[in-house]
């Protein structure tokens, strides 16, 4: 009962012993014993009153951030590394974001990821000891159970990628793919909280896809469902990075949204991206989102192609799943205005009308952050009983 309590009291943030009693169906001395033994052991501590309701106003409790424990999240997509260590707050206490590290030179990768890893926590100065565990998040086939992203062949060194941090730090580790993450942070603080079944859309450089049905992450038999970006969807001839054609990915996905508008430009369209500053595609990319909210043109019209093609592939999803909400969630939410009208057009053309006024839209406010957010609450839901024997 510890053990859960104080995952619902992280979770939650401030949790009183009625709340507590709802939650797990359990008695008030029962929660009440528990929770006084967390107190005991420093874990919780008494925070602020809860409102009143005509009594007593109860003492709401939250995990105490005295306990110098720490959790290192390493946040992975296609091309940039980010280094984030939090307290058990989420606070993020140091960050080293957006180092460009492409994944496909797997070898060198990981290499440049130890590497990163090693400064953040020099630079803290925060011991290994401190840290209740590492939190790996990237894209690809990751089995979680097994430890490895089988979207590498077994000599790569991004295979064992767990093996090689765990190792390495000496730091107990795991491993989950990027997508799942953004909708465990989602789930548990954004905009899929209080949701029984959602689909959380990661629109990056590709795009992924996390799955809660009945509110539980939702894997598959093999624990590699959501591959959203490889629905054949696109009239397009381009390959996409599996390999096929046809993909999603290739016209629903800010990689696109970059690519068509170089292409336009080098026709001789006119736009405030002709700059030549923009020179690597994490400055593109977030210099193509900041125009098309400042009103450029060509940047809002292709954001906009994008979305369309987004909007598609929801009305497919909506169709199979039925689900309360979609949310799109990612580097990319941050056009969320621009690319909304896009997808509900999409949805309106495409998609059974009962079934899509029964599924909410959400544009996410965690943007880039839900990634590693959700990677320190895996470690966290993972690691948390490891407190008990350390305090």
């Amino acid at each position: 009962m510890n053990n859960q309590i104080i995952k619902a009291i992280y979770f939650q943030k401030l949790q009183s012993i009625a709340q507590l009693s709802k939650t797990f169906n359990k008695s008030i001395p029962l929660i009440t014993k528990s929770v006084n033994s967390l107190l005991e052991m420093n874990l919780i501590e008494g925070n602020d009153l809860a409102a009143s309701t005509g009594g007593r106003r109860a003492i709401q409790f939250k995990i105490n951030n005295n306990l110098n424990t720490y959790t290192l999240v390493i946040a992975l997509d296609q091309f940039y590394t980010s280094i984030y260590i939090f307290d058990l707050e989420n606070n993020v206490i140091a960050e080293n974001v957006d180092n460009y590290n492409p994944l496909k030179n797997s070898n060198k990768a990981l290499e440049t990821i130890i590497s990163l890893t090693e400064a953040i926590i020099v630079e803290s100065k925060i011991p290994v000891t401190d840290f209740l565990g590492i939190g790996i998040s990237m894209p690809g086939f990751v089995d979680t159970e097994k430890g490895i992203n089988d979207s590498y062949d077994k000599q790569s060194k991004l295979y064992h990628i767990k093996k090689h941090i765990s190792d390495h730090f000496k730091i107990p580790t795991i491993i989950e793919n990027d997508s799942t993450c953004i909708a465990f942070s989602e789930q548990k603080f954004g905009a899929a909280k209080n949701i029984k079944s959602s689909l959380v859309i990661n629109l990056n450089w590709g795009v992924g896809l996390g799955m809660i049905v009945n509110d539980q992450i939702f894997k598959g038999s093999s624990g590699y469902a959501g591959e959203f970006s490889h629905i054949p969807l696109s009239d397009s001839n381009e390959l996409c990075s599996c390999g096929k054609k046809g993909c999603l990915e290739v016209e629903a996905s800010l990689t696109a949204a970059v690519k068509n508008v170089q292409t336009a430009i080098n026709a001789g369209e006119k736009s405030s991206l002709e700059s030549d500053q923009h020179n690597n595609l994490l400055a593109q990319g977030d210099a193509l989102l900041e125009s098309a909210l400042n009103g450029d043109q060509l940047a809002v019209a292709n954001l906009g192609k994008i979305g369309y093609m987004l909007g598609k592939g929801i009305a497919t999803l909506i169709h199979i799943l039925n689900p309360e909400a979609i949310i799109i969630s990612g580097r990319g939410a941050r056009a969320g205005t621009i690319l909304m009208p896009q997808i509900q057009t999409a949805i309106n053309e495409f998609c059974i009308p009962r079934l899509a006024q029964a599924t909410q839209l959400k544009i996410s406010d965690t943007n880039k952050q839900a990634q590693s957010l959700g990677t320190s609450a895996f470690i966290i839901d993972n690691f948390i009983q490891t407190l008990f024997h350390t305090n």
